[in-house]
């Protein structure tokens, strides 16, 4: 029931942005990118990464290494959309991320690497 409030209030917080959005072509305003990436997000990488993406979700403990904390990051978007399309083991991380290349469109690819940089926190110095 918690994580359900939480996943309310993530799509609280990001619908008003997507409700004005207001570009020439409606599919490809940033917000609604932010949007989609959120439900890639909530159907593939919330059972490892977590609700709030800080790497404890609901199979993390059954992985070591655990999954990473998305939320304080510091990989760019390339780095991201590689580790996304060829899993952890192509590019010398974990191989208990898996390769979601053929699973996901590049349009899919793009969003939730547009939803992680929402979620970022600055690096704290």
């Amino acid at each position: 029931m918690k994580r359900l409030a939480i996943a309310a209030l993530t799509a609280a917080a990001i619908l008003p942005a997507v409700v004005g959005a207001r570009t020439e072509d409606p599919e490809t305003a940033p917000e609604l990118s932010v949007h989609r990436g959120g439900i890639v997000f909530m159907h593939y990488c919330v059972n490892c990464h977590g609700l709030t993406a800080d790497g404890n979700g609901r199979m993390a403990k059954l992985y070591n290494p655990r999954p990473a904390n998305l939320v304080t990051s510091d990989k760019n978007d390339a780095y991201k959309e590689l580790i996304i399309r060829r899993g952890g083991g192509a590019i010398g991380r974990s191989n208990f991320m898996p390769p979601w290349g053929e699973e996901l469109t590049n349009e899919q690819i793009k969003d939730v690497i547009a939803f992680l940089r929402l979620i970022q926190k600055p690096p704290q110095n």
